[in-house]
């Protein structure tokens, strides 16, 4: 695979559900372009677990940023809530379960992830991200 040069978007998303599809496919456009065809399935799973958080769990906007540098892509979701995410169950416990997987397929998925906190244009909140190698 060719070098890549480091590129970032940033999509500014309301509190809506809409928004979880708008950012998939966004996201696809962007790998899409980018030639990394080969992330875009896993990708967008993981933006759209990350996006659903931050609009069913916060009552403010969010965002979706989509990072390239140096082999490997970080997606983040920012939303306006400053608590920590609740901890991923393992997917065997939340088998049966409608909600509560989204941060256990994150863990599951991606090659790593965490959260911190992060003030956007004064508010505050937290930026919760994972990361997948190109290889």
């Amino acid at each position: 695979m060719p070098e890549i040069e480091p590129w970032e978007y940033s999509l500014y998303i309301p509190n809506d559900l809409r928004a979880v599809t708008v950012s998939r496919r966004t996201l696809r456009l962007i790998l899409t372009m980018h030639g990394l065809i080969g992330l875009v399935d896993v990708a967008e799973l993981l933006a759209a677990e990350l996006v659903s958080n931050a609009v069913r769990h916060t009552k403010g906007p969010a965002a979706l940023r989509v990072c390239w540098s140096a082999g490997v892509l970080r997606i983040g979701a920012w939303d306006a809530d400053p608590e920590p995410p609740e901890a991923p169950r393992s997917l065997d416990e939340g088998v049966e379960l409608e909600e509560g997987r989204g941060l256990a397929l994150v863990r599951a998925c991606a090659d790593v992830w965490g959260w911190q906190p992060l003030a956007r244009h004064g508010n505050p909140g937290k930026y919760v991200w994972c990361e997948l190698a190109a290889a």
